[in-house]
């Protein structure tokens, strides 16, 4: 009988800013192809041909408590690879004891940065909409998956998904 690796722990660093102790959540990236179905003579259904990415994109939302200069600083940035955000994760089995590190990299900017309510004695906390133009997922120090939107860049476990179409219009 095997246990399923639980997160135990994690932190969030924007732009090498430690975010200990005042990160409170953070929503990993979805990661979403477009597909739209096809369905041609002699077929007997649809058959869905991958687009690309999601028109939704990669975001990144995540919950601080308190105020936080940094992010606030960054908002309105015209790069859109302006901000850096790490998010490290431990996640372990607790049949073996064994612990994993989980790394999401993305570079972007703040979407929406919500102030949420503000009580006298209650607490404070923000929360941030992160729209990414690149995303790396790293595990135990292996790239499972990187994706550059601004370089044409798609990689999976080492395997690049756009070497083919990349060489078919020259680059």
């Amino acid at each position: 009988m095997a246990l399923p690796k639980k997160l135990k722990n994690m932190n969030l660093f924007n732009d090498a800013n430690s975010y200990m102790g005042v990160a409170k959540t953070v929503t990993l990236p979805k990661l979403a192809r477009k597909m739209e179905a096809w369905r041609g003579a002699g077929m007997d259904g649809p058959v869905k041909a991958d687009m690309g990415h999601s028109d939704d994109g990669i975001q990144l939302e995540w919950t601080l408590g308190g105020y936080d200069l940094v992010a606030i600083r960054q908002y309105g940035v015209t790069s859109a690879s302006a901000a850096q955000l790490r998010w490290a994760g431990a996640v372990q089995r607790d049949d073996t004891g064994e612990v994993s590190s989980v790394e999401v990299v993305v570079r972007g900017r703040h979407e929406e940065i919500d102030f949420g309510d503000s009580e006298p004695g209650e607490e404070t906390e923000h929360k941030i909409t992160t729209t990414c133009s690149y995303y790396k997922l790293t595990v135990d120090g292996n790239t499972e998956v990187e994706i550059d939107l601004l370089n044409f860049v798609f990689m999976v476990n080492g395997e690049d998904r756009l070497a083919e179409q990349r060489k078919a219009i020259g680059l």
